[in-house]
């Protein structure tokens, strides 16, 4: 049986429950005024699903929002998201989140305590299509099959950060500052806990995976391979004129950020420093209707030596996600394998239209419903340097060099796709997206549920 994820709810979105939901409108006598929105509000999800190594998942999310006497409106006073969700055979996200301009007046304050248990992470090896992506070796049912997990590895990540931003000029222009405690511990995918409770046609082999022909071959070294702490500091600059942060229909969202991890900060061998660079931009097509997105990006590593973990990890102001890896999946190349394209300096785009279609009042609650079409882009601009292997030796299959590493092959990997989505109170937006790539080598596309639009 081939791996499959199976979603088993995709619409339970639609309960939405609100607590303490106080409403006041300015003119009674229109029924096309929108309620303010005061008090408290709260929308929740459920997290279920099904897949064939990792179990059934099970759990949910929910996010608080506070708006005080309703004169801030669509802005909330203080948002608060936590979310709780397992995988039967180990995989889980315990995540708590915080966001508020009014905690410490004028100043901005973000704060993420997020625990992740990944039993099978993705890893395709470095440098993009120079790293080979063959998936009949994860096909049970062709004769070179190796391993559904193959390309995974284990994963569990504790993340305390903290990010205040102040004004410079205005509320246009801000300066950014921040800490954090990343701790990484990575192993081999624990193949004897997935295959509990499987029947004999299901069971995982035991093989090596990538990641460990990655340390057995010196790739990844014995000092990272175990994983380790990223303990930084971040400082950077924001420029924001967007007229509403959840779903802007005109502005410029741009950042320049720094992240530092020295030695000294209990790094060990790895201190290093890398930039981020995101512009983002809004245009309105039809004013409240229709409007075009698009956001560029690039990180590099400036100086110092990062550890693999690290290399894919993405960096900004703030972010409201739980997911801060890529290049690929939900969060930056939608449609790619997640982590497909990872490199010591990287770029991506999304470009995207949104139309919301449908606006209403429904139980004294604003939603709006929105579709958005869209193509998403990105590629490695400086490798991560190796030895390759000279021989490949001691593997269940037939295979060559060119089998794992490839010269001069990247590119630009290109996806397409589109979504929808569900809005509440402007600030609490359900979304699926479907994305998928213009290249095999890029995988078979990818089914994403969440929150929020992409930026």
């Amino acid at each position: 049986m081939k791996s499959k994820s199976i979603i088993l709810t995709t619409a339970l979105w639609a309960c939405f429950s609100f607590l303490s939901s106080h409403t006041t409108t300015a003119n009674t006598d229109t029924l096309t005024t929108k309620p303010v929105k005061t008090g408290w509000t709260f929308g929740a999800l459920p997290a279920v699903s099904y897949n064939t190594d990792l179990g059934f998942q099970y759990g949910g999310l929910v996010s608080f929002y506070y708006f005080g006497d309703g004169s801030t409106y669509p802005k909330y006073r203080h948002h608060i998201y936590a979310e709780i969700s397992r995988y039967t055979k180990g995989s889980g996200i315990n995540r708590l989140f915080y966001d508020s301009e009014f905690l410490i007046p004028n100043i901005r304050v973000t704060s993420d305590l997020s625990y992740f248990t990944e039993k099978a992470l993705d890893f395709y090896g470095f440098n993009g299509y120079n790293a080979v992506y063959n998936s009949l070796w994860e096909d049970s049912e062709n004769s070179d099959y190796v391993s559904r997990m193959f390309y995974r590895h284990e994963r569990n990540m504790f993340r305390f950060i903290t990010d205040f931003q102040g004004p410079i000029r205005g509320r246009e222009l801000r300066w950014v500052a921040g800490f954090g405690l990343l701790r990484n511990a990575v192993d081999a995918v624990d193949i004897d806990a997935l295959n509990k409770g499987k029947d004999p046609e299901d069971l995982l082999p035991d093989v090596p995976g990538l990641y460990d022909k990655y340390v057995e071959w010196d790739i990844i070294g014995d000092d990272e391979k175990d994983g380790g702490w990223t303990n930084h500091l971040k400082l950077g600059v924001v420029y924001d004129t967007r007229d509403n942060e959840p779903n802007p229909m005109s502005g410029i969202w741009s950042e320049i950020v720094l992240f530092t991890a020295p030695e000294f900060f209990g790094n060990g061998d790895f201190g290093y420093t890398k930039i981020s660079a995101t512009h983002r931009q809004y245009f309105t097509i039809v004013e409240d209707i229709l409007s075009f997105a698009y956001r560029l990006n690039y990180q590099g590593t400036i100086a110092g030596n990062v550890p693999f973990f690290m290399q894919p990890y993405q960096i900004n102001s703030f972010s409201s996600s739980s997911n801060t890896d890529g290049m690929g999946g939900s969060k930056t190349v939608r449609g790619m394998l997640r982590n497909r394209v990872v490199g010591d300096a990287m770029a991506f785009g999304n470009f995207e239209f949104r139309y919301k279609f449908y606006r209403g009042v429904i139980f004294n609650q604003n939603i709006y419903l929105a579709l958005n079409a869209f193509t998403d882009m990105g590629q490695v601009l400086k490798e991560i340097d190796f030895d390759r292997p000279s021989t490949i030796e001691n593997f269940p299959v037939s295979a060559s060099l060119s089998d794992f590493f490839l010269t001069d092959e990247e590119k630009l990997h290109v996806t397409f796709g589109g979504g929808f989505r569900i809005a509440l109170n402007e600030n609490f937006i359900v979304g699926l997206d479907y994305g998928t790539p213009a290249d095999k080598r890029d995988g078979g596309g990818g089914l994403y549920i969440g929150l929020n639009f992409l930026f």
